[in-house]
């Protein structure tokens, strides 16, 4: 009995000498943040929830706290998520001197065949893996570092912000780049006075799912320029 309990005190700690090592900045904690940075969505996303578990980091801490109302929390985020849309397609990227078709996706006009595998990347990929990534993940990895102080949130805001804007440069382009600027400064915000990804997840899918919509429809340049001729 004393031999298995000593074993079973001997496995505790090592686990939490590698939650430890996780959760710091050493050479294992960066190692797993460039795995989870570099591998891509869906992937991403369920790695940063195995790390949490691993690490021992609570939900909380990369903003998986349940909503006071799914149903109020999941209205909220659709309407967010396609006025943002409608926002920076009508007034905001036409400002920024943006081409109204989003070439990287035109493919999408009309292709119903290309439907299903577009709709998971926006849903699970996007919605689900970014924002677990860029606000739940980076939020909790920065604030370790600089701290929760009001100075030190706004310049998390703009470092994820611009590290989620960046991301988009190679399939979508500047256009891209100003694009997921603005996105991740809304979504950034929201969360920073939050602390749940839920509303911004729901966001970010009804967001994409809004483009997706118009480039299907064929509405991009018309909607591009209801304001801007």
């Amino acid at each position: 009995m004393e031999r298995n309990d000593r074993q079973s005190s001997g496995n505790a700690a090592q686990r939490e000498r590698i939650a430890s090592a996780l959760r710091g900045f050493g050479p294992f904690g960066i190692i797993a943040l460039l795995v989870i940075i570099f591998a891509g969505n869906p992937l991403s996303g369920v790695l940063v929830l195995v790390w949490a578990w691993a690490s021992h980091t609570p939900w909380r801490d990369i903003g998986y706290i349940r909503p006071t109302s799914w149903l109020g929390s999941t209205v909220a985020g659709i309407v967010l998520g396609i006025a943002l849309k409608f926002a920076l397609k009508v007034v905001v990227m036409p400002l920024l001197g943006a081409d109204p078709i989003n070439h990287a996706y035109h493919y999408l006009v009309g292709n119903r065949a290309a439907l299903p595998g577009i709709l998971f990347a926006v849903i699970v990929g996007a919605g689900f893996s970014e924002e677990t990534v860029f606000r739940g993940f980076m939020f909790e990895r920065f604030r370790r570092l600089f701290g929760r102080s009001m100075m030190a949130t706004t310049a998390i805001v703009l470092l994820t912000s611009t590290w989620f804007a960046v991301a988009h440069y190679p399939d979508q382009g500047i256009d891209g780049v100003k694009q997921a600027a603005f996105t991740g400064l809304v979504f950034g915000s929201i969360f920073a006075v939050t602390g749940r990804l839920w509303t911004v997840m729901v966001a970010h899918a009804a967001f994409d799912l809004t483009a997706v919509a118009i480039i299907y429809l064929d509405h991009e340049s018309a909607i591009a320029h209801l304001f801007f001729k």
